[in-house]
């Protein structure tokens, strides 16, 4: 064993967390068997690490690997940077979910970019009913797909291009609120684990947890390095889900929580 490996070995945690950071940062995109080679530590090992940072907002976590989050503010992520992130894993999840839907049906879709990929791949549905607080959804969808649609008004977000704020449509003579229904809500989660889904940003928990209230059946969508994690708002406990839709099967010990929940898993 040479100095450097020997040095790289007696590191403690904090420090290679550090380091690993620094890294990630000077090489903009790395993957987990880079990390691993490099430090002299184990693929599990780089995950944890990973998985640490990402919570503090250091580096983004993506499916294999980590890419740098030095220019992108806290732990929101701009829109332009997530749609260049996972775009296969969505596009496969998008198709999956939208097999779901028949013609006719009223749908809620919540803020994120994998239902932006759910918008585009509506393409051959015809006669929907659409409400959602995605800014970019009209420009995202053919107007052959539905027949009317709505965005819920309340405060613009705009890093994520949504709007925040409760799940209501009001009449325009009065105040009165008139309560909405639909057939499926559509839901892109931050995280996924046993104790349920999660985002990053209350505000968006809120709005999706009222869609999910509202809907007869809900489809949550979460690619699969969303898995076995936990981000800081919980959306709504496993069993409010009907499916989950997914690029890659769960972990044992998540797919028997689901199983247990009665939700069904949904992969390419």
């Amino acid at each position: 064993m040479d100095a450097a490996t020997a040095t790289t070995k007696r590191r403690l945690p904090a420090g290679r967390k550090a380091e690993l950071a620094a890294y990630v940062a000077e090489s903009g995109q790395v993957t987990v068997v880079d990390l691993a080679s490099h430090f002299g530590v184990s693929i599990d090992t780089v995950r944890r690490d990973l998985d640490q940072l990402d919570r503090e907002g250091i580096v983004v976590r993506t499916h294999g690997g980590a890419v740098s989050a030095m220019s992108v503010p806290g732990r929101d992520r701009g829109l332009d940077v997530r749609l260049q992130m996972q775009i296969s894993e969505k596009e496969r999840i998008a198709a999956l979910a939208v097999e779901l839907i028949e013609d006719g049906s009223v749908l809620m879709l919540n803020a994120g970019t994998t239902t932006l990929a759910v918008a585009r791949a509506l393409r051959n549905h015809r006669n929907l009913t659409i409400a959602t607080n995605n800014l970019r959804i009209p420009a995202e969808i053919s107007p052959s797909v539905f027949r009317d649609l709505f965005i819920f008004g309340g405060a613009v977000r705009t890093i994520t291009q949504a709007t925040t704020g409760p799940v209501t449509l009001a009449m325009t003579s009065n105040t009165t609120e008139v309560d909405i229904r639909c057939d499926y809500a559509i839901i892109a989660v931050g995280a996924v684990d046993a104790s349920g889904y999660s985002t990053s940003n209350l505000g968006d928990a809120t709005m999706m947890s009222e869609m999910i209230e509202r809907a007869d059946r809900t489809v949550i969508l979460a690619d699969s390095s969303k898995l076995d994690r936990r981000l800081f708002a919980q959306v709504t406990p496993l069993q409010k889900a009907d499916y989950l839709v997914t690029d890659a099967p769960p972990s044992p010990d998540l797919a028997a929580a689901l199983a247990e929940a009665g939700v069904t898993v949904l992969t390419p």
